[in-house]
């Protein structure tokens, strides 16, 4: 039984999907017609027939052939963009500017300076990044063990994700549209690891290897200092067989995380946690199967409806980008870069 905070919505949250990408396909439509707070009302492509064609496969009511058709409908509350990385800030500025609610893929810009200018079209919407994996129920029982003090204090994270796509017309192998491996999936790491040690870097240090023919940050290592002895290592890659792990280490014992990411919706999750050493297996702690896409959905929508708390907003994403944006800067400086705070 998976319990969520706060209550469902007292009417459905209708929600209109930007984008008729394959996410949106496969993940973000079904998920939302498994949120009981979630009503999934329209869709916009480019393209009125893709449209059309994505809103007959999920009984949508409504298909759009543009972007503004859709931020325009007085009848939706939120937007769910799936659009690519590039215009992520841009749209999600456009759906602000008519009052929806936007809940982004991640991430939600480029850089850092673009998330920035989202702060004063916000208002009192919501605004948020994608990061569904927050909402699996795995997370939660990783922050009660670490809460609970039973593997000490955490002192290093080790991150691993990759996948292989050498496809050059993919939009993940493409700099125009955003691609490569630290805005793909580097981002999840990073998020990770500021989950668990509910901090934020204070430098961080990247070795980065480029397709040469694509220009696309294929594979990257990086090191976090988060202070006070607590460091995040992590290797991710998009050009390398598929791959996801966390480990957590802290003083008194270790947790593994075998799919951090991308738990199946239709079996268990297992972590396991080590407190005794070498000789001694560690203790696996199942988790039910869930798919973390709807409770996303479920949360914002309560959240929207104001009967549900959200805590990871537009500050967050902002966060997370200045560890992207100073990895990058590490990359062509060769040197420890810091994350920039405030509004520089």
């Amino acid at each position: 039984m998976i319990t969520l905070a706060g209550e469902p919505a007292a009417r459905p949250i209708r929600w209109g999907i930007l984008s008729t990408a394959r996410i949106a396909r496969q993940r973000v439509a079904p998920a939302l017609l498994k949120s009981p707070s979630t009503a999934l009302t329209a869709v916009a492509s480019r393209s009125l027939d893709s449209a059309q064609a994505f809103a007959g496969a999920f009984d949508i009511p409504k298909a759009y052939g543009s972007y503004q058709e859709l931020f325009d409908d007085p009848e939706i509350d939120v937007i769910y963009n799936a659009l690519p990385n590039h215009l992520h800030a841009e749209t999600v500025r456009a759906a602000l500017a008519r009052g929806k609610h936007v809940l982004c893929e991640k991430p939600m810009g480029a850089n850092r300076a673009e998330l920035l200018g989202l702060r004063e079209a916000a208002g009192d919407r919501l605004v948020a990044e994608a990061f569904m994996f927050r909402h699996h129920p795995q997370w939660q029982e990783i922050r009660r063990i670490l809460a609970s003090g039973r593997i000490g204090a955490a002192r290093t994270v080790q991150g691993y994700f990759s996948f292989l796509n050498v496809d050059p017309a993919n939009i993940r192998n493409r700099v125009d549209t955003g691609g490569g491996a630290l805005l793909d999936i580097g981002c999840y790491v990073v998020a990770a690891a500021r989950l668990i040690f509910d901090a934020e870097p204070l430098r961080v240090l990247a070795l980065v290897d480029r397709d040469p023919a694509m220009g696309t940050d294929r594979t990257a290592s990086f090191l976090a200092d988060f202070g006070d002895g607590r460091q995040l290592s992590a290797t991710i890659s998009t050009q390398i067989f598929r791959h996801q792990r966390i480990g957590i280490v802290g003083t008194t014992g270790r947790i593994e995380v075998p799919t951090p990411f991308s738990a199946p919706t239709d079996e268990s999750a297992q972590i396991f946690i080590d407190t005794h050493g070498p000789g001694h297996p560690p203790e696996p702690i199942t988790l039910p199967p869930v798919d973390q896409y709807a409770l996303q959905a479920e949360a914002f929508s309560r959240a929207v409806a104001g009967t549900g708390p959200w805590t990871f907003g537009l500050d967050d994403a902002l966060a997370n980008m200045a560890v992207l944006d100073a990895l990058l800067r590490s990359e062509a400086s060769g040197s420890w870069e810091a994350p920039v705070r405030g509004d520089a």
